[in-house]
């Protein structure tokens, strides 16, 4: 999949996400939005209500969303080595849009209504999406293969080694055409102060802050803008994996716990989810089939 396929593939399965998001709020904002009193005599809550046509069937959708998305990611991981089937880094991605969808319609089947044994499950699903959302940060953290492999500190550093050649042509380029060498050293010099005790998620605002100072430096320094973007692209690169070398442990570490976190709540919001199911289709509760 080639950067420009893999980003219409990402904007496609958020706009199937906030389109039925969008959908749903449309259609149902109406009922949903009714106290729980009054909704028996809402003119849609045969349709809506959890035991209702729609109401139903979204939670059977977004049961069986969550489960395809939960189990093929398993299966998938499980057989890391059959590149036929995709690369991981893309099953992961459509592990999120199923499990972020699914979720969705199993919050508008219960029509916002909590409570019981199934009220567990749910706050389970919500802890699922929240953990899930900061495992994706972590897992972004650690450089990949392009088939999800995790890189090892060698091949992070060959990496970084390789932009730096990169960096040194362009350099080298830009010094030919005449342009004063240590004008040039001393724009791409990035104000470091207090990085060193500055929190983890602040070096992200204070490499947007150093990337834009250089922007200036180097526009002040009338390089064309062809060669300016190309030697910034490289310097952001090279802050990235620097930040991703000196935080590499810390990264595996966090990633490890958080499936210590993340697995459980999975675990008892499919048991409970199973255990719904079950006690739906003993008390006899069908949908159209």
């Amino acid at each position: 999949m080639t950067p420009f396929t893999h980003k219409i593939y990402i904007a496609t399965l958020v706009s199937i996400v906030v389109i039925c998001t969008g959908l749903l709020f449309f259609y149902g904002g109406s009922y949903y939005g009714t106290s729980l009193e009054e909704r028996f005599y809402h003119q849609d809550h045969k349709l809506l209500k959890p035991s209702g046509i729609y109401g139903h069937g979204l939670g059977i959708v977004g049961t069986l969303l969550i489960i395809i998305g939960v189990f093929g990611y398993i299966i998938r991981k499980k057989m890391k080595h059959n590149s036929k089937l995709g690369a991981l880094k893309y099953w992961l991605e459509f592990h999120i849009f199923l499990c972020t969808l699914g979720p969705i319609f199993v919050l508008f089947h219960t029509a916002f209504k909590f409570g019981g044994i199934v009220s567990i499950s749910f706050w389970s699903m919500v802890a699922v999406v929240a953990s899930g959302v900061i495992g994706r940060f972590i897992y972004k953290q650690i450089p990949r293969t392009i088939q999800g492999r995790a890189l090892d500190l060698d091949e992070i550093i060959g990496m970084k080694n390789q932009i730096h050649e990169e960096f040194k042509l362009i350099l080298k380029e830009q010094v030919e055409s005449n342009m004063n060498y240590s004008d040039l050293e001393f724009a791409l010099q990035p104000n470091h102060e207090n990085l060193s005790t500055t929190k983890v998620f602040r070096q992200y605002f204070i490499h947007n802050q150093q990337l834009s100072e250089i922007k200036n430096k180097l526009t002040a320094l009338s390089i064309p803008s062809n060669r300016r973007k190309k030697i910034v692209q490289l310097i952001k690169k090279e802050m990235i994996l620097k930040w991703r070398i000196e935080n590499l442990k810390v990264m595996q570490k966090l990633f490890k716990y958080w499936h210590v976190i993340h697995l459980p709540f999975a675990l008892i919001m499919l048991i409970i989810m199973i255990i719904h199911v079950g006690v739906t289709l003993a008390f006899g509760y069908k949908w159209i089939f």
